[in-house]
């Protein structure tokens, strides 16, 4: 995250100048023709079939870029949303310089006065995998059985991938083995839009509804810029979660650590008393750190300690790691073992050869969410009028809405139908993405009456 001083970078690229121009002419355009003239109205298409789309698009976002967005290509995406966005009949739409994208559907009559419901996605995917050049794979009325990923080879067996079982008889959209696919979270986006265009056709009862599609979740700074009086929702809901019918309104609370050491070199063939390898210093640090606290050995509520980065040499090195946990009391002890460990390494070689920098990411929202719990009610309500029974879990991660909450939008997050997300055996069923446009339409009515 960007400290407060830091002057922001905007991305100074063809399709950012082509935002700028584009937003000038829609201005002219709006007083020569009237804002509210005849538009150009999008056919009707399923959930998956938006996200297909959408997956064509390369949107990787960069966390050493320093600029915002991250990347220019997740403009791209911005652009052909701002577009779709008005055709599914969303007033207000409005692309900023930083790539966030914001649009309004007016509430219906009587609902006027309701509080504004709003409805959050992000537009990047992670750099963990590729994701240029997705070629999703489509497999109707898939039987259950292993899945062979052309591009790579790989078989998705559903003994190892065991809610590929889940999927058994739906449309199942896998990537082809070389890329993620993207579910996470255009999938998201493509509920979002889906559902708006079906409560406009279908006249269903709602109050103000606020969607917005943000950049760069993925590297944490989804929510850095989002301009909360322009978005106008008094209380949101990310979806960008796992399967559908799955409600969370708990996430980690998470830091970022960086541990540089400094060694001193000296020829090896001299080296004794004299040499202090920087390379195992790291080793010596990570060994520190309890073994049983990865991540590859955790689940649920458990924290951990992530090395997610290494470089050195034997005068210099440095560690990169991600600190979790539910638990905030638990998760500054994480804290505080990492600075003890380094000062211990310190004294032991009597210098200042370990320096460790520590810099909280996000909180977990439940303190916040727990003051507004009509909406985890509304959610799981809306799950079950979708004809599913709610899963309330916490999330071993991350979204906007957990630094939202903090800035003021209180934002539980939504399943999507995706599985396996940041990696190649990715997937997603045309099926479970209809259901999690049918959860967020039954959301928008439930807000049509009072809380």
């Amino acid at each position: 995250m960007k400290k407060k001083n830091e002057k922001i970078k905007i991305q100074a690229t063809d399709s950012h100048r082509a935002i700028l121009c584009y937003n000038v002419f829609n201005m002219f355009r709006q007083v020569l023709y009237g804002r509210f003239g005849k538009k150009k109205e999008m056919a009707f298409m399923r959930a998956y079939e938006r996200f297909l789309r959408y997956a064509a698009v390369y949107t990787t976002s960069d966390p050493d870029s320093g600029l915002h967005p991250s990347t220019s290509r997740q403009l791209d995406l911005a652009c052909i949303l701002e577009t779709e966005m008005r055709q599914v009949g969303l007033q207000d739409v409005y692309l900023d310089a930083y790539g966030y994208v914001y649009g309004k559907l007016d509430a219906s009559a009587g609902c006027e006065q309701l509080p504004a419901l709003g409805l959050i996605a992000h537009m990047d995917t992670a750099d963990d995998a590729s994701g240029g050049n997705v070629k999703p794979q489509i497999h109707p009325d898939y039987d259950g059985g292993p899945v062979l990923l052309p591009g790579s080879g790989q078989v998705l067996d559903p003994c190892v991938y065991r809610d590929l079982q889940k999927c058994k008889g739906e449309m199942l959209i896998t990537t082809d083995g070389t890329t993620l696919l993207g579910a996470d979270d255009k999938a998201g986006i493509a509920e979002i839009l889906t559902a708006i265009q079906t409560i406009q056709e279908k006249s269903l009862p709602h109050p103000r509804l606020c969607v917005a599609f943000t950049p760069d979740e993925e590297i944490g700074e989804g929510a850095l810029l989002f301009d909360l009086e322009r978005f106008g929702a008094d209380f949101a809901y990310t979806v960008d979660g796992g399967d559908v019918g799955e409600v969370e309104c708990e996430n980690f609370n998470a830091a970022a650590a960086t541990v540089s050491f400094r060694g001193i070199s000296v020829h090896p063939g001299t080296a004794k008393n004299l040499m202090i390898n920087a390379q195992n210093l790291a080793m010596e640090f990570h060994g520190m750190l309890p073994a049983d606290q990865r991540p590859e050995h955790t689940e649920g509520r458990e924290g951990f300690f992530h090395l997610c980065s290494m470089v050195g040499t034997v005068s210099s090195a440095k560690l990169g790691y991600i600190i979790r946990d539910h638990d905030r009391e638990n998760f500054e002890k994480r804290k505080t073992l990492m600075k003890n460990a380094a000062e211990f390494l310190n004294q032991k070689y009597g210098g200042e050869y370990v320096g460790l920098e520590i810099s909280n990411t996000y909180f977990n929202m439940l303190e916040i969410i727990q003051n507004h719990w009509h909406l985890m009610e509304h959610a799981c309500e809306a799950v079950r009028l979708a004809g599913l029974e709610p899963k309330i879990l916490p999330v071993r991660g991350g979204t906007d809405g957990a630094a939202l909450s903090f800035k003021g939008l209180p934002c539980p997050n939504l399943g999507t139908g995706g599985f396996n997300f940041h990696g190649e055996s990715e997937f997603i069923t045309a099926e479970r993405m209809d259901r999690a446009v049918e959860v967020l339409i039954q959301l928008a009515q439930l807000y049509s009456r009072p809380i």
